[in-house]
């Protein structure tokens, strides 16, 4: 990890250049139940992307895929070989407007075809966030159920890439999270983006799609190669526990399970590791009944802390679980700052930090 061979000397840090691009952290790989089917190939979480597009585009005739330069493959290569297998009439891209791409994907789901639009950095939805949240998301609502546009999706990067600074490293997912009628999800790893987009694509809302895409090329996994879907609003229990609850997503579950290991080794504490994957709806029956049994919680997100998703969930099991609590809830996460450039390290809610927080929650 990055952070265990920077040395502190005189205010300055000693080989942050060296580690310029360097994860925070080493990828876990998960295996995929037999219900996703048997037949599997390596697959990294670009790659699995493309899988679930491919396989959505060819079970459903309607769906079309658009955004700047995906007819080329996009600018991470996610959408490679679709313009040529499905023709540029359902694969296109579309000008240098996010506004524009998820107005247009809103017309097309009203219409009643199944629209992919992709937003290339998720630090860009923002000029398209009036059109998601006012449109897309109330569509239904507004019109009595005679209207909808459910057959949307909105894919878009997400998180910390190593040198992206602040407007190609941010985490937005908690500025969707106060609008009813749009579903959130952030995957994992290859495995979960597969199942969790084809969900996302075939759900009756409205969703928004975040890749972590510091794990485009560095995760890799044996990904079931046929048609499976991943329910969405469901957690996922990544590492059983009895004295501890993380919750996390996307990559900071890869921290947290590093910082769950160490907390063993060093602690003798016992940590349980949650990957909420639906951010809304989340899935919190799932996170009570873990604090009911470990009486800890403590909830990690690379996004800044301050209304970050990381405090719905606390409030939440605080009203929930207040009598099975033995320490307050804690939060481990990015400071309140811009997303910096060479002080990424400092800004990341990395191993160290969230080990910090195992050790101040059981010692409470």
């Amino acid at each position: 990890m990055a952070l265990r061979n920077i040395a502190l000397l005189g205010g300055r840090t000693r080989g942050v250049l060296a580690k310029r691009g360097a994860a925070h952290f080493n990828f876990q790989p998960t295996e995929a139940p037999k219900e996703y089917g048997e037949e599997r190939t390596k697959m990294n979480l670009c790659q699995a992307v493309n899988n679930a597009m491919d396989i959505a585009m060819a079970t459903d005739p309607s769906a079309i895929l658009f955004g700047e330069d995906v007819a080329f493959g996009g600018v991470f290569r996610c959408s490679l070989g679709l313009k040529d297998k499905y023709g540029s009439d359902r694969v296109f891209n579309t000008p240098l407007c996010e506004q524009g791409i998820a107005g247009f994907g809103i017309g097309v789901a009203v219409a009643g075809s199944t629209a992919i639009a992709e937003i290339q950095f998720g630090d860009y939805i923002f000029p398209a966030y009036d059109q998601l949240v006012n449109e897309a998301a109330k569509y239904r609502y507004r019109s009595g159920g005679l209207f909808e546009c459910g057959k949307l999706t909105v894919r878009a990067t997400w998180g910390a890439v190593g040198h992206g600074a602040l407007y190609h490293s941010q985490s937005p997912e908690a500025n969707f999270t106060h609008t009813p009628g749009i579903k959130v999800v952030v995957p994992r790893g290859p495995t979960q983006a597969k199942g969790l987009l084809l969900s996302c694509i075939r759900d009756d809302n409205p969703a928004i799609f975040f890749e972590p895409k510091i794990l485009y090329r560095l995760a890799a996994e044996e990904v079931p190669t046929g048609d499976f879907m991943i329910p969405l609003s469901k957690a996922e229990t990544v590492r059983s526990g009895k004295d501890v609850t993380i919750v996390s997503w996307g990559t900071q579950v890869h921290v947290c399970l590093e910082a769950a290991q160490l907390a063993q080794e060093k602690l003798g504490v016992s940590v349980e590791v949650i990957d909420l994957q639906t951010i809304q709806p989340w899935d919190e029956e799932h996170i009570v009944q873990s604090v009911k049994k470990t009486g800890r919680l403590i909830v990690s997100h690379e996004a800044p802390k301050t209304s970050g998703f990381g405090a719905e969930i606390a409030a939440a099991i605080q009203e929930r679980c207040f009598l099975h609590l033995e320490s307050p809830v804690a939060r481990s996460c990015g400071w309140d700052t811009p997303f910096p450039h060479v002080y990424e390290p400092f800004y990341l809610p990395t191993v160290w930090r969230v080990f910090d927080s195992i050790k101040k929650t059981v010692n409470f």
